[in-house]
Protein backbone atom coordinates (compact mmCIF):
# COMPACT_ATOMS: atom_id res chain seq x y z
CA UNK A 1 0.00 0.00 0.00
CA UNK A 2 1.46 3.71 -1.02
CA UNK A 3 1.69 5.68 1.63
CA UNK A 4 0.34 8.77 1.26
CA UNK A 5 0.29 12.74 3.10
CA UNK A 6 -3.09 14.16 2.10
CA UNK A 7 -3.00 18.44 1.43
CA UNK A 8 -4.20 19.84 4.76
CA UNK A 9 -5.90 22.66 3.91
CA UNK A 10 -9.77 24.32 3.24
CA UNK A 11 -9.99 22.83 -0.50
CA UNK A 12 -13.68 23.35 -2.18
CA UNK A 13 -15.28 19.62 -2.63
CA UNK A 14 -14.22 17.55 -5.30
CA UNK A 15 -10.22 18.85 -5.24
CA UNK A 16 -7.92 16.21 -4.43
CA UNK A 17 -4.76 17.03 -3.62
CA UNK A 18 -1.62 15.10 -2.15
CA UNK A 19 1.83 13.92 -1.50
CA UNK A 20 3.51 10.74 -2.08
CA UNK A 21 5.81 9.62 0.18
CA UNK A 22 8.88 6.50 -0.73
CA UNK A 23 6.69 4.24 0.89
CA UNK A 24 4.90 1.26 -1.03
CA UNK A 25 6.56 0.81 -4.32
CA UNK A 26 8.60 -1.56 -6.00
CA UNK A 27 11.86 -0.09 -6.76
CA UNK A 28 15.28 -1.63 -5.14
CA UNK A 29 17.62 0.68 -3.06
CA UNK A 30 18.94 3.06 -3.40
CA UNK A 31 15.58 4.34 -4.71
CA UNK A 32 13.36 2.34 -2.62
CA UNK A 33 10.72 2.12 -2.98
CA UNK A 34 8.22 4.23 -4.47
CA UNK A 35 10.50 6.36 -7.24
CA UNK A 36 8.23 8.42 -9.31
CA UNK A 37 10.92 10.27 -11.20
CA UNK A 38 12.20 8.99 -14.32
CA UNK A 39 15.30 10.91 -14.62
CA UNK A 40 17.18 8.74 -12.21
CA UNK A 41 19.15 5.52 -12.97
CA UNK A 42 15.95 3.23 -11.90
CA UNK A 43 15.07 1.09 -14.16
CA UNK A 44 12.31 2.20 -16.60
CA UNK A 45 10.14 -0.22 -16.35
CA UNK A 46 10.27 0.27 -12.58
CA UNK A 47 9.45 3.35 -12.34
CA UNK A 48 6.45 2.90 -14.98
CA UNK A 49 5.31 -0.18 -12.53
CA UNK A 50 5.43 2.51 -9.52
CA UNK A 51 3.48 4.97 -11.57
CA UNK A 52 0.70 2.35 -12.64
CA UNK A 53 -0.02 1.43 -8.71
CA UNK A 54 -0.14 5.30 -7.92
CA UNK A 55 -2.79 5.47 -10.45
CA UNK A 56 -4.59 2.59 -9.15
CA UNK A 57 -4.48 3.22 -5.75
CA UNK A 58 -5.54 6.51 -6.23
CA UNK A 59 -8.30 6.07 -8.89
CA UNK A 60 -6.89 8.48 -10.84
CA UNK A 61 -8.76 10.04 -13.81
CA UNK A 62 -5.87 10.12 -16.16
CA UNK A 63 -2.11 9.91 -16.40
CA UNK A 64 -0.63 13.30 -14.65
CA UNK A 65 0.89 15.30 -16.88
CA UNK A 66 4.42 14.29 -15.98
CA UNK A 67 7.03 17.38 -16.19
CA UNK A 68 10.99 17.27 -17.17
CA UNK A 69 11.52 19.79 -14.93
CA UNK A 70 14.31 22.23 -15.28
CA UNK A 71 14.42 24.39 -12.44
CA UNK A 72 12.95 27.61 -14.60
CA UNK A 73 9.80 29.68 -14.56
CA UNK A 74 7.77 27.66 -17.34
CA UNK A 75 4.25 26.81 -16.70
CA UNK A 76 2.10 24.64 -19.06
CA UNK A 77 -1.42 23.94 -19.88
CA UNK A 78 -1.91 20.38 -18.16
CA UNK A 79 -5.02 19.88 -20.27
CA UNK A 80 -3.08 20.30 -23.50
CA UNK A 81 -0.59 16.63 -22.83
CA UNK A 82 -2.08 13.22 -23.92
CA UNK A 83 -1.05 10.27 -22.33
CA UNK A 84 1.75 9.77 -25.27
CA UNK A 85 3.30 13.60 -25.34
CA UNK A 86 6.81 13.41 -24.20
CA UNK A 87 7.35 15.36 -20.76
CA UNK A 88 7.51 19.07 -21.68
CA UNK A 89 10.47 20.92 -20.16
CA UNK A 90 8.77 23.24 -17.40
CA UNK A 91 8.26 23.50 -14.13
CA UNK A 92 5.02 24.35 -13.07
CA UNK A 93 1.14 22.80 -14.39
CA UNK A 94 -2.36 24.37 -14.49
CA UNK A 95 -5.13 23.56 -15.42
CA UNK A 96 -9.17 24.70 -15.19
CA UNK A 97 -10.51 21.38 -16.48
CA UNK A 98 -11.49 18.55 -14.27
CA UNK A 99 -10.20 15.02 -14.35
CA UNK A 100 -6.82 16.19 -15.51
CA UNK A 101 -4.17 15.87 -13.07
CA UNK A 102 -1.56 18.21 -12.31
CA UNK A 103 1.98 17.15 -10.82
CA UNK A 104 5.70 17.62 -10.10
CA UNK A 105 8.48 15.67 -8.77
CA UNK A 106 10.76 16.47 -6.25
CA UNK A 107 13.65 15.05 -3.87
CA UNK A 108 14.52 18.63 -1.71
CA UNK A 109 13.26 21.19 -3.61
CA UNK A 110 9.58 23.05 -2.57
CA UNK A 111 6.25 21.49 -4.29
CA UNK A 112 3.55 23.82 -4.24
CA UNK A 113 -0.21 23.04 -4.60
CA UNK A 114 -2.81 25.84 -5.65
CA UNK A 115 -7.05 25.85 -6.00
CA UNK A 116 -8.93 28.80 -6.44
CA UNK A 117 -11.42 29.02 -4.12
CA UNK A 118 -14.59 28.21 -6.15
CA UNK A 119 -12.55 24.73 -7.08
CA UNK A 120 -12.29 25.60 -10.60
CA UNK A 121 -8.75 25.94 -11.15
CA UNK A 122 -5.87 24.26 -9.95
CA UNK A 123 -1.98 24.11 -10.14
CA UNK A 124 1.42 22.38 -9.14
CA UNK A 125 4.75 23.88 -9.19
CA UNK A 126 8.22 22.74 -8.60
CA UNK A 127 10.60 24.99 -6.54
CA UNK A 128 13.39 24.67 -5.42
CA UNK A 129 15.75 28.00 -5.02
CA UNK A 130 16.23 28.53 -8.47
CA UNK A 131 12.84 28.14 -9.44
CA UNK A 132 11.89 30.81 -6.62
CA UNK A 133 14.12 33.10 -7.77
CA UNK A 134 13.61 32.71 -11.43
CA UNK A 135 9.53 33.56 -10.13
CA UNK A 136 7.78 30.32 -10.65
CA UNK A 137 4.99 30.75 -7.95
CA UNK A 138 4.35 34.10 -9.82
CA UNK A 139 4.48 32.76 -13.42
CA UNK A 140 2.09 29.69 -11.92
CA UNK A 141 -0.22 32.65 -9.98
CA UNK A 142 -0.52 34.65 -13.62
CA UNK A 143 -1.83 31.71 -15.06
CA UNK A 144 -5.39 31.78 -12.84
CA UNK A 145 -8.34 33.47 -13.91
CA UNK A 146 -8.86 34.35 -10.37
CA UNK A 147 -7.11 37.24 -8.77
CA UNK A 148 -4.58 35.95 -6.41
CA UNK A 149 -6.48 36.64 -3.18
CA UNK A 150 -9.01 34.13 -4.35
CA UNK A 151 -6.12 31.60 -4.44
CA UNK A 152 -4.87 28.65 -2.09
CA UNK A 153 -1.66 27.34 -1.70
CA UNK A 154 -0.61 24.28 0.10
CA UNK A 155 3.32 23.36 0.51
CA UNK A 156 4.03 19.76 0.51
CA UNK A 157 7.56 18.18 2.18
CA UNK A 158 10.69 20.08 1.27
CA UNK A 159 14.67 20.32 2.67
CA UNK A 160 14.34 22.34 6.32
CA UNK A 161 16.67 25.27 6.56
CA UNK A 162 18.62 23.47 9.38
CA UNK A 163 19.88 21.35 6.72
CA UNK A 164 19.71 23.04 3.60
CA UNK A 165 23.04 25.21 3.56
CA UNK A 166 23.81 27.66 0.81
CA UNK A 167 26.57 30.26 -0.05
CA UNK A 168 26.32 33.74 0.13
CA UNK A 169 25.95 33.99 -4.20
CA UNK A 170 22.50 32.12 -3.43
CA UNK A 171 21.34 34.54 -0.94
CA UNK A 172 22.66 37.44 -2.81
CA UNK A 173 19.99 36.60 -5.28
CA UNK A 174 17.30 37.04 -3.43
CA UNK A 175 18.44 39.72 -1.44
CA UNK A 176 19.49 42.04 -4.27
CA UNK A 177 15.55 41.61 -5.85
CA UNK A 178 13.58 42.06 -2.57
CA UNK A 179 15.49 42.89 0.58
CA UNK A 180 12.40 41.14 2.89
CA UNK A 181 14.40 38.31 1.71
CA UNK A 182 16.77 38.85 4.49
CA UNK A 183 14.36 36.84 6.44
CA UNK A 184 14.73 33.42 5.16
CA UNK A 185 18.34 33.46 5.74
CA UNK A 186 20.71 32.49 8.74
CA UNK A 187 24.15 33.06 9.21
CA UNK A 188 25.67 29.61 8.91
CA UNK A 189 29.49 28.08 9.24
CA UNK A 190 32.42 29.65 7.21
CA UNK A 191 30.41 32.26 5.60
CA UNK A 192 27.57 29.91 4.31
CA UNK A 193 23.84 30.55 5.33
CA UNK A 194 20.85 28.16 5.92
CA UNK A 195 17.99 28.98 3.63
CA UNK A 196 14.66 28.20 4.30
CA UNK A 197 12.55 27.59 1.32
CA UNK A 198 9.16 27.34 3.07
CA UNK A 199 9.49 30.90 4.16
CA UNK A 200 10.99 32.28 0.53
CA UNK A 201 7.32 30.81 -1.02
CA UNK A 202 5.59 32.52 1.49
CA UNK A 203 7.10 36.17 1.02
CA UNK A 204 6.93 35.63 -2.83
CA UNK A 205 3.64 34.22 -2.69
CA UNK A 206 2.90 37.45 0.19
CA UNK A 207 3.87 39.80 -2.48
CA UNK A 208 1.33 38.82 -5.32
CA UNK A 209 -1.09 39.19 -2.93
CA UNK A 210 -2.08 35.25 -1.91
CA UNK A 211 -2.36 35.31 2.00
CA UNK A 212 -3.86 31.77 2.39
CA UNK A 213 -0.86 29.38 2.69
CA UNK A 214 -1.27 26.02 4.19
CA UNK A 215 1.18 23.24 5.30
CA UNK A 216 4.85 22.92 4.92
CA UNK A 217 7.30 22.23 7.84
CA UNK A 218 8.26 19.17 6.79
CA UNK A 219 11.81 18.01 6.50
CA UNK A 220 12.81 15.28 3.65
CA UNK A 221 16.57 15.50 4.65
CA UNK A 222 15.92 14.63 7.95
CA UNK A 223 12.72 12.14 7.65
CA UNK A 224 14.79 9.77 6.02
CA UNK A 225 12.18 6.71 6.15
CA UNK A 226 9.23 8.59 4.55
CA UNK A 227 10.64 11.47 2.18
CA UNK A 228 13.65 11.36 -0.43
CA UNK A 229 16.30 13.98 -0.40
CA UNK A 230 19.07 14.27 -3.23
CA UNK A 231 21.02 16.79 -0.40
CA UNK A 232 21.28 13.29 2.18
CA UNK A 233 22.00 11.28 -0.49
CA UNK A 234 24.90 13.30 -1.46
CA UNK A 235 25.70 13.43 1.99
CA UNK A 236 25.75 9.63 1.93
CA UNK A 237 28.12 9.25 -1.10
CA UNK A 238 25.38 8.21 -2.99
CA UNK A 239 24.76 9.21 -6.76
CA UNK A 240 21.25 9.41 -6.82
CA UNK A 241 18.01 9.11 -5.14
CA UNK A 242 14.23 8.81 -5.84
CA UNK A 243 11.83 11.42 -6.42
CA UNK A 244 8.14 11.67 -4.27
CA UNK A 245 5.17 13.48 -6.36
CA UNK A 246 2.85 15.97 -5.72
CA UNK A 247 -0.46 16.10 -7.43
CA UNK A 248 -3.72 17.48 -7.73
CA UNK A 249 -6.94 17.46 -9.48
CA UNK A 250 -10.57 18.57 -9.81
CA UNK A 251 -12.62 15.18 -9.82
CA UNK A 252 -15.08 14.62 -12.79
CA UNK A 253 -18.75 15.74 -12.22
CA UNK A 254 -21.51 12.57 -11.38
Amino acid sequence: MIELIEADWPAPAGIHALQTTRVGGVSPMPYGELNLGSNTGDAPTVVAQNRRLLREQLALPREPAWLRQVHGRQVIDASALSANDPAPAADAAATSAAGVVCAVLSADCLPVLFCSDDGQWIAAAHAGWRGLAAGVLEATIARAPQPPSRLLAWFGAAISPLHFEVGPEVRAIFVEACADDAAAFVPGRDGRWQADLYQLARLRLARTGLQRVYGGGRCCYAEAQQFYSFRRACHQGQAETGRMATLIWRALPG
